[in-house]
């Protein structure tokens, strides 16, 4: 397999001083799958342009160790016609330059952070073949477990005092913030989130604070108006594939909610790999640049996040973790087998948790995939699915069978061409292996169709069958959701009542 890499890719891993662990993740994989590591002769050009002779003299010399493209392939009409939407600058034609690699098949896959490389790869036709660095770790974590170095193990809570400042991961934190160390030993007897590695490295720290009306805002421009939020004080998370950033954003919003906060906030600086990748997460999930910060270590950007949004009709994840009632509800059934294993968060009173931490992707991703044969396949973005568990086996349907958790309707693939669609639409979000995917696939001439949700809410109360057919949710055990089964309104109200749900989430109550 041929590896192209993106230029700041190549520069964050060669450059003398490195903080970014993701990277070092990457190429660890790179060695132990033996890809052959490729630099497209543009990225050593815009190498050799950089003011600093030293660091230019010391890349060339490690850059002798990956393959140097000794050809490039040549501009295609189509290949033109992109340049001529999208490129409107050197770095945008250079980033063609390594994009028309993959898309004439000199190499098998591009690695790269830029989301301008992703949006015209999706318009050429070849998304599947260019991943992020946590995108590619995912896929050959996925493929090659039997490599893994380490589990991911399940997220917890733990008191600063007892997390140890001097793992590596907390370098970027000291070389970034002047007197990080202080103010975390300050912080002893505070507590924040953590995610360890099963030989104790640190892979993910968040620390969140609630500030009232009164908090002094006065280093932020613009000025913040009086407002209750939520501050993300302290987030990284290194990439492992195993969508840890995710499952901190999940962390982020809960603890919004519950605090009823109207905001939420974040500053951070804007200088590697690392910092690029955490904005646009933030900007996946509903963040927008507000201004700037003004601290002794610099100026940083501040990010906020609306926690009284409006509905968005066309991308639920800007204004998640909220719904909009004023749309259609169904309820689509999932088999024990398969229930908590994608929908770890509800966990079942007589399932054991030790079997549910998350060292999968997709336990710990927000956006998850539903493989379906429904008859009825007419889903919209923004519709609201309610997961029916069915029974467990050996046991009654009429108390054995719940509706546990809330989704939203991302996005939904009905035409799918062939196997190599379904399990590269499948792979990352799905419960299930590729041998598994491909026995869904090939089970019937009536092929699946593809459903993206992202997870929303699990129920405190988990109502049964026999409490849904005395609400009049469910018609009889005749009348059992076999696909997704709408339901009205009305029907929706009964099931979060009987939940005793917190209804927060909602926009437009009625």
């Amino acid at each position: 397999m041929r590896v192209l890499l993106d230029t700041n890719i190549l520069i964050h891993r060669e450059a003398n001083r490195v903080i970014n662990d993701d990277i070092g993740v990457l190429f660890g994989w790179l060695d132990k799958l033996h890809y052959e590591k490729c630099i497209h002769p543009s990225s050593l050009d815009e190498i050799n342009k950089y003011k600093d002779e030293k660091t230019v003299q010391s890349l060339a010399v490690k850059l002798k160790n990956y393959n140097l493209l000794k050809t490039v392939a040549p501009d295609t009409p189509t290949i033109t016609a992109l340049r001529k939407k999208y490129d409107t600058n050197e770095n945008d034609y250079i980033d063609t330059c390594l994009l028309k690699e993959v898309f004439a098949g000199r190499v098998d896959y591009l690695i790269t952070e830029d989301r301008k490389i992703q949006l015209k790869a999706n318009e050429l036709g070849v998304n599947s073949l260019v991943y992020s660095i946590d995108g590619f770790l995912e896929k050959v974590s996925a493929e090659n477990p039997e490599l893994a170095d380490y589990k991911t193990l399940a997220v917890k809570k733990e008191y600063f005092g007892n997390i140890n400042i001097k793992d590596k991961f907390f370098d970027s934190f000291k070389e970034d913030y002047c007197g990080f160390e202080k103010w975390f030993n300050l912080k002893s007897d505070e507590t924040a989130y953590i995610c360890e590695s099963e030989i104790k490295e640190i892979l993910a720290f968040l620390y969140v604070k609630t500030e009232g009306n009164n908090e002094n805002y006065a280093d932020i421009n613009p000025q913040f108006e009086k407002k209750k939020r939520l501050k993300i004080g302290t987030f990284k998370v290194i990439s492992n594939g195993f969508k840890l950033g995710e499952r901190f954003a999940k962390i982020v919003f809960d603890n919004a909610l519950l605090n009823h906060v109207d905001e939420i906030y974040v500053t951070l600086f804007k200088k590697t790999e690392e910092h690029e990748r955490l904005i646009g997460l933030l900007i996946d999930w509903g963040f927008i640049c507000h201004g700037f910060k003004n601290s002794q270590s610099g100026s940083e950007l501040v990010y906020t996040k609306n926690f009284h949004p409006n509905p968005n009709k066309k991308n639920p994840k800007l204004t998640y973790p909220f719904i909009d009632k004023n749309r259609r509800y169904f309820i689509v059934p999932i088999y024990p087998t398969y229930h908590t294993e994608l929908l770890p968060d509800s966990i079942l009173n007589n399932e054991s948790p030790e079997n549910f931490i998350e060292n999968e992707p997709h336990r710990n991703a927000i956006q998850k995939v539903y493989i379906s044969r429904s008859y009825f396949k007419e889903l919209r973005t923004g519709d609201i699915i309610i997961f029916y568990r069915t029974k467990t086996e050996n046991s009654s349907a009429f108390y054995s069978s719940v509706v546990t958790t809330l989704g939203i309707i991302d996005s939904v693939y009905t035409q799918i061409k062939d196997e190599y669609e379904f399990i590269n639409l499948c792979r990352k979000r799905s419960v299930f292996t590729d041998v598994e995917l491909k026995r869904h696939w090939n089970y019937s001439k009536y092929k699946p169709f593809v459903v993206n949700f992202l997870y929303l809410y699990s129920f405190p109360k988990r109502p049964n069958l026999k409490q849904l057919i005395d609400m009049g949710v469910i018609a009889g055990t005749d009348s059992v959701p076999r696909g997704f089964e709408q339901i009205s309104e009305e029907s929706f109200n009964r099931i979060l009542e009987a939940s005793k749900s917190n209804e927060s989430f909602i926009i437009n109550k009625t």
